[in-house]
């Protein structure tokens, strides 16, 4: 009987341990499995394309000769890694939520399966302060002495028998106990991974700004022009249709043919200086273009909104989120904009532009050359919630349809 009493005792303190283990967890943060489900695929698709485009950037800034293009590209590709291990920190993060709510739904079942164990317990706990000696000496009749042995002999299989399950429900709570420091340890190597990396990126930034001093004048002058031309314009609308009109009249002036210089002596041909190359490629199709972050569609394209239809689409993202320029171009506008934060504007040439605001840190300036992938800035801290706008020659164009990834 003391084996007995000891057997269930030790059941119901490993079922309570693990119950408490449950009720500690925070609660999950999304509203059921099939929602966690769709956050682990997406932090598992934006994975495997940062994880791609990375390696792609970083093959090619091994074969490229210019310094500056090396640099853009490895910061491009530092970037991608950046996104890589956001990813990473947000698949270990939703398997957590997806384990703590199974865990929770198994310390529900087990408080059920407890109750008959206690009472079972209990009537043990009555019969053993009885020993089976003196139950014997103390019968009325061999009659119940028989009964009583015959009882005391099946109660062990019917404890068995009736614990069946929460030995099996304990060692499913074993099972998940294990996931989770599995996890919680790939939470902790992401975490790391992606604050090295932020270092690195850091420091390619700090090279790119040493390296780009000679040009800092006629940067700062057009940035003033561009922050200037900020102030005048009413809406987001009008300062785009503002750059787009700056654009045009820049590709219009690049294709122009250079000077011509008189000939040296009487008779000669004059010569002709080839006009330099245009800034941005003058292709109407849609260029290779990728979303700049990665989050949650709060808001997607032409949704009714209190201003109107929507010309963009709106990303919820991680604090701190790492944002690259979708496609090559150049940084018409990159700064603060009324009632939007920090915004960076980029023409794609051909009458395409991307915008993006509500940015946290800017890590670009106006006139900055940018190519897929470049580290434009991250998103602020707290919840932040991005807007992303493509546009071909002033009309909207949903983000999310044919993407280059």
């Amino acid at each position: 009987m003391t084996s007995a009493r000891t057997f269930v005792f030790m059941i119901l303190l490993l079922a309570g341990a693990a119950g408490w283990q449950v009720m500690a967890q925070q609660p999950s943060p999304y509203a059921d499995a099939g929602d966690a489900g769709d956050a682990l695929r997406r932090a598992g698709e934006v994975l495997a394309r940062s994880r791609a485009r990375a390696e792609q950037l970083e093959q090619a800034a091994r074969k490229a000769r210019a310094e500056a293009d090396r640099t853009a590209r490895e910061a491009a590709a530092v970037a991608a890694r950046i996104q890589q291990s956001e990813a990473e920190i947000q698949m270990a993060q939703t398997r957590i939520a997806m384990i703590d709510r199974q865990r929770e739904v198994l310390r529900a079942r087990m408080a059920s399966e407890q109750e008959p164990v206690v009472r079972l317990t209990a009537a043990l706990q009555m019969m053993a302060r009885r020993p089976l000696v003196f139950s014997l000496v103390r019968a009325d009749s061999l009659r119940d002495t028989v009964y009583l042995r015959a009882v005391m002999e099946t109660m062990l299989p019917e404890v068995g028998r009736r614990t069946a399950g929460l030995r099996a429900e304990i060692q499913r709570g074993r099972e998940l106990q294990e996931q989770a420091r599995l996890a919680a340890r790939e939470l902790r190597e992401g975490e790391r991974a992606l604050a090295s990396r932020r270092a690195e990126l850091a420091a390619l930034e700090s090279r790119q700004r040493l390296a780009s001093r000679e040009a800092q004048g006629v940067a700062s002058r057009e940035a003033d022009r561009v922050l200037a031309l900020a102030e005048q314009t009413r809406d987001l609308s009008g300062l785009l249709d503002q750059l787009e009109e700056a654009g045009t009249l820049r590709r219009q002036l690049a294709a122009l043919p250079g000077p011509v210089l008189p000939p040296t002596r009487p008779g000669e041909v004059l010569q002709v200086i080839d006009a330099p190359p245009p800034l941005l490629a003058a292709d109407t199709a849609r260029p290779a273009w990728i979303m700049p972050v990665s989050g949650r569609l709060v808001s997607g394209f032409g949704e009714q909104s209190a201003t109107g239809l929507t010309k963009g689409v709106s990303l919820a993202v991680a604090p701190g989120a790492q944002v690259v320029s979708p496609a090559d171009g150049r940084v018409a506008f990159a700064g603060p904009y009324r009632g939007y934060g920090a915004i960076v504007i980029v023409e794609h040439g051909g009458g395409w532009t991307t915008l993006i605001t509500q940015f946290g840190r800017l890590a670009v300036t106006v006139g900055e050359t940018v190519v897929q992938g470049s580290p434009l800035g991250t998103a602020g801290p707290g919840r932040p919630v991005l807007t992303i706008e493509l546009r071909r020659d002033g009309a909207p164009v949903n983000p999310l349809g044919e993407t280059g990834g």
